[in-house]
């Protein structure tokens, strides 16, 4: 059955698969997003839709084990970027460069605006890693439909090390094994643990599309000048209106973060969190930086604080 938005009342039968009911969105230059939501409880129309953007090259199905663990709340949705999952690669040419990312972001919350009528949405926004500077850059566009930010071991240009020669050599001999592993099929056997944590549905997807040969091209070309996207933010720092924003930090160290370079990383996460008046900086500590598949429960209990704040 093609992409539909169908089943997404409070009084639909729960959705066939664990991450919810499909369909496309139109980007502003006619280009579609493969996207899935889960409507959340009955009653819950008037809390904000937890909307979740992934890292480098990671489509939707990282998500589902947090998704899940939120349906009781409020509606959830999970997508794929252009060249991910389910989504068409962008035509050579079309930028996939940070805020060409964050202004899909941005083209998607409008699709879900038009869902229910004219009913006012407000968003919580959720971005790991290479996610976390994109979703700022959405929500600094339009601050008025953002409820919030939780930023999951963010990529951050307060972080000096990310801006280091080294960091440049390892970017390119991480996608040269990426690209390596992916054309001899060992790509999905290297991330078995993330596939392990999700629901089996979500497993199965990920690993019929988030191993391939076309990831990896997609991953190439969001990698194009990271350092100079993230250079540019302190010049045009993303205004977020005061929002409460929630960095959440890993506390074990993984592949590619030794113990310096995860000191350093949460260094940067505090001070970001500081930078909003209704900031939080949380370290979860049984997490690596695959926070949503290592301690899904736990991220889901610091977005659930700002879906329904003490009191709510």
């Amino acid at each position: 059955m093609g992409p539909a938005e169908h089943g997404t009342g409070p009084d639909a039968e729960a959705p066939a698969h664990s991450q919810g009911e499909a369909g496309l969105a139109r980007t502003r230059d006619g280009r579609e997003l493969y996207y899935q939501r889960l409507p959340g409880p009955a009653g819950a129309a008037d809390r904000p839709t937890v909307v979740f953007e992934g890292g480098l090259a990671a489509g939707r199905s990282y998500w589902a084990g947090v998704q899940a663990a939120l349906a009781d709340v409020a509606p959830a949705v999970v997508y794929d970027r252009s060249g991910l999952g389910r989504s068409p690669a962008a035509p050579p040419g079309v930028s996939r460069r940070l805020q060409a990312l964050a202004d899909d972001l941005g083209d998607l919350l409008d699709h879900l605006d038009g869902l229910d009528g004219d009913r006012q949405h407000s968003y919580i926004l959720v971005g790991h890693s290479w996610g976390g500077p994109l979703v700022r850059l959405t929500a600094a566009a339009r601050p008025a439909r953002v409820a919030g930010l939780v930023l999951v071991d963010p990529s951050d240009e307060a972080c000096e090390l990310l801006f280091q020669p080294a960091m440049r050599r390892a970017e390119r001999v991480g996608q040269l094994a990426t690209v390596w592993l992916a054309r001899l099929g060992l790509l999905g056997r290297a991330c078995r643990p993330l596939t392990a944590a999700l629901p089996p549905d979500a497993a199965a997807d990920m690993r019929a599309e988030g191993f391939t040969v076309a990831m990896t091209r997609t991953r190439g070309r969001e990698l194009e000048d990271a350092a100079g996207d993230l250079r540019a933010l302190p010049e045009n720092p993303p205004g977020l209106a005061g929002l409460p924003v929630t960095v959440v930090s890993a506390g074990r160290v993984s592949p590619g973060m030794p113990k310096a370079v995860r000191e350093r990383a949460t260094v940067s996460h505090a001070y970001r969190a500081r930078q909003s008046p209704h900031g939080r900086h949380v370290v979860l500590p049984e997490a690596d930086h695959m926070v949503l598949t290592t301690s899904a429960a736990e991220l889901a209990e610091e977005i659930r604080r700002l879906v329904v704040p003490t009191g709510g």
